[in-house]
């Protein structure tokens, strides 16, 4: 049964140092993705035995950047969602297999203020919109940070964080309509109520501590795909990033 892998990594240097190739080795996925690897092309070579790799990397340096590591060969692999303006940041990879497409995502953040929120949310309608049409080939499985928890159950604070980047009317709006567009949360198919069920924990305060956290890190599937599921999980004992890693496996 293939088991998949996402990571934000927050730099997949500092991640390396910080214990990355044990994870890496001990999860054993069939297809292990990164995101934000804040790397230039040359800048490392990572020795991975038994698995095909490949990088979309930001044209501003240290900054952004996926990844995707592969036991089997795809059919073929494309980078960025197919918009000029919105492919300069390495933010998305797809593969295509024989029965369906494996994407691997960065979503841009709104930051501070939301001064970034007119970028994200054009970013949203293309990446749906790309979506959309692989799926009328074939099932799609998305894998990544998409930095939005969608409800109150997702995130520790929901009051105190309305209105606020990854958390703002108009970003939890989009991933309803990317859910609209036929896709499941595959850890919410499995754990519809399960509450402290986090993906991200801010460096300051001792929030990974307390566990006061952001779920927003995520694999979503075409619905198509809902009798092949098996499990989805949230690595939470994997330190190394301000993230740790989600999985899902399908049969």
């Amino acid at each position: 049964m293939p088991k998949f892998i996402s990571w934000n990594v927050n730099g997949i240097r500092a991640c390396i140092g910080k214990g990355f190739t044990d994870a890496f080795k001990a999860l054993d996925a069939d297809i292990f993705c990164l995101q934000e690897t804040k790397l230039q092309q040359g800048q490392l070579t990572l020795e991975l035995d038994g698995y095909y790799q490949y990088w979309s990397y930001a044209e501003k340096k240290g900054y952004s950047g996926t990844a995707v590591f592969s036991k089997e060969e795809p059919l073929s692999v494309t980078e960025g969602i197919g918009v000029a303006e919105l492919d300069t940041e390495g933010r998305m990879l797809t593969l295509e297999f024989p029965d369906y497409y494996f994407i691997t995502v960065y979503v841009p953040n709104a930051q501070d203020g939301l001064k970034r929120i007119d970028h994200r949310c054009k970013w949203e309608d293309a990446f749906r919109e790309k979506v959309s049409l692989l799926q009328k080939d074939k099932p799609v499985i998305i894998c990544g940070d998409l930095n939005v928890a969608h409800n109150p159950i997702d995130l520790k604070n929901p009051k105190a964080n309305e209105g606020n980047a990854g958390y703002s009317q108009e970003e939890r709006g989009k991933f309803n309509e990317l859910l609209s567009a036929g896709l499941i949360d595959t850890f919410r198919f499995f754990n519809p109520d399960l509450e402290g069920a986090y993906s991200w924990w801010s460096y300051r305060f001792g929030a990974r501590e307390r566990n006061a956290g952001w779920r927003i890190d995520y694999f979503l599937v075409s619905d198509s795909l809902k009798d092949r599921l098996v499990s989805a999980a949230i690595h939470s004992e994997i330190y190394g990033s301000d993230h740790c890693p989600v999985e899902l496996v399908i049969k």
